[in-house]
């Protein structure tokens, strides 16, 4: 647990501690923060491209052996970072760094390898599942603090330091299991899967940009890469019929146990992701229809207890799931997430602190309850001959729920402007209310995870 909690941490670092740093990082690389945010899109991108294949890979190499791998990637990755010269060179080592995509599902692979109690891997892998939702807001804040009084570089160091440390923490701590020794890897396969979720991430950040300003260039390039996505997706599937060792068997892909929680995965990052991360901290910032607070005390009243209570509640989430239930306590965190998105709804966009009551709740039950199951499934409903399979691809589900998010509840703010910024923020959120809805509906679907879970 010390290693692999370390190996987390250094990934979430990777993802969340630049966030409060990028107009530092602009500043000192004398670029703009179009640039400094693209930096992130790829380093989020790259992440989920390696999470589709490393799992699978780890299962045929070894899990330890690729872990390390990952995190002196990472290591070198941020070295490059830390000494860019521009932005160029910091693209370079945001890209390496993507590499440690897929730490936290192998991480939960490997913890379920060595811990057989499901009561005992449930409260483990959720105090692993809290670190991913953030280092209980502290990420954040320190990031800010180090921008500003020693520099972005020094962020990159620390995230340098961290990422060697977990490396040496694995290779001495962690047993090896291969438990696909011998198979080849679907090579092929990995080609084409990559190409396609490649694709449709980058049509939905470039479909973004349609939103502020609608350009003819960006709509034809985000049609043809979903129309090269599609294809590459339509390829993918013909190689694992015809592989002799796929990467994944069409079989599984036909399964409700792989297709049910993938459809809810993506759903709920829909519905809920560009809510709690950009919807509701532009509102409360706005001075009219919002309350016209800053960005400090959006941070304390909105960012850090969600992020708090997601760290708290995911322990206790994942203890609760092998007796309780994963699919009843998913259920549970997606019915408290529509209770928190109606709270905003109804009341939050004139009350303040029903506005804050609503995001409380939110950490409660999106972060610390159905994040932390979503993860949980998607170990534990992997076929027993391929267990890399399903958490590579649910890591590519949240990544593109979150881009989806990002694209479709933006696209809704801009379009009903016409209503007044009261009502498009209205109707924004209830978007996002509906998806959740659909999530839950989705969830229904989902088979219960018989070797997970034990008797009360």
């Amino acid at each position: 647990m010390a290693a692999l909690l370390t190996a987390c941490v250094a990934f979430q670092l990777n993802a969340s501690m630049l966030s409060p740093a990028l107009v530092t990082m602009g500043e000192e690389l004398q670029t703009d923060q179009a640039s400094i945010g693209l930096s992130q899109t790829w380093f989020f991108t790259t992440a989920a491209l390696f999470s589709l294949f490393l799992p699978r890979l780890s299962d045929v190499v070894g899990r330890k052996r690729i872990l390390v791998g990952m995190m002196l990637l990472t290591a070198v990755g941020s070295v490059i970072a830390a000494l860019a010269p521009d932005v160029t060179w910091l693209f370079v080592g945001r890209i390496v760094q993507g590499v440690s995509g897929p730490t936290v599902p192998l991480c939960l692979i490997m913890l379920r390898t060595a811990v057989a109690n499901p009561k005992s891997y449930g409260a483990m892998m959720g105090v692993i599942l809290a670190v991913n939702g953030g280092v209980a807001g502290v990420d954040s804040f320190l990031g800010g603090y180090m921008a500003e009084h020693y520099g972005f570089r020094s962020i990159f160091w620390l995230m340098v330091v961290l990422a060697v440390i977990a490396a040496v923490l694995v290779a001495v701590l962690t047993d090896e299991s291969k438990p696909q020794a011998g198979t080849a890897m679907d090579w092929r396969g990995v080609f084409f899967i990559v190409v396609a979720v490649g694709a449709m991430l980058t049509a939905l950040n470039e479909a973004a940009k349609l939103v502020g300003a609608f350009s003819t260039g960006t709509l034809l390039l985000s049609l043809v890469l979903i129309a090269v996505a599609a294809a590459a997706f339509l390829a993918f599937w013909r190689t694992e019929k015809h592989a002799k060792q796929p990467m994944v068997e069409i079989v599984h892909l036909r399964q409700r146990s792989t297709w049910a929680p993938l459809l809810t995965t993506v759903l709920t990052m829909t519905g809920i992701f560009a809510v709690i991360n950009g919807i509701v901290p532009a509102y409360v910032q706005a001075a009219a229809p919002g309350f016209g607070i800053g960005p400090t005390e959006t941070a304390l009243l909105i960012l850090t207890p969600y992020a708090l209570l997601g760290w708290v509640f995911g322990p206790i989430s994942g203890r609760l799931a092998p007796t309780f239930g994963y699919n009843k306590v998913l259920r549970i965190g997606l019915l408290g997430s529509i209770a928190a998105l109606a709270i905003i709804v109804f009341f939050g966009l004139d009350n303040l602190p029903l506005m804050v009551t609503g995001t409380v709740l939110l950490g409660i039950m999106y972060a610390g309850t159905a994040n932390i199951m979503l993860n949980g499934l998607g170990v534990v409903l992997s076929p027993p001959g391929n267990p890399g399979f399903l958490p590579g691809m649910n890591a590519g589900a949240f990544n593109l729920g979150a881009g989806l998010s990002f694209l479709v509840l933006p696209a809704v703010l801009v379009g009903t402007s016409a209503l007044g910024d009261r009502g498009s923020y209205l109707t924004v959120v209830t978007v996002g209310l509906v998806i959740t809805i659909a999530a839950f509906a989705a969830s229904l679907l989902i088979p219960k995870p018989v070797d997970a879970e034990v008797e009360k």
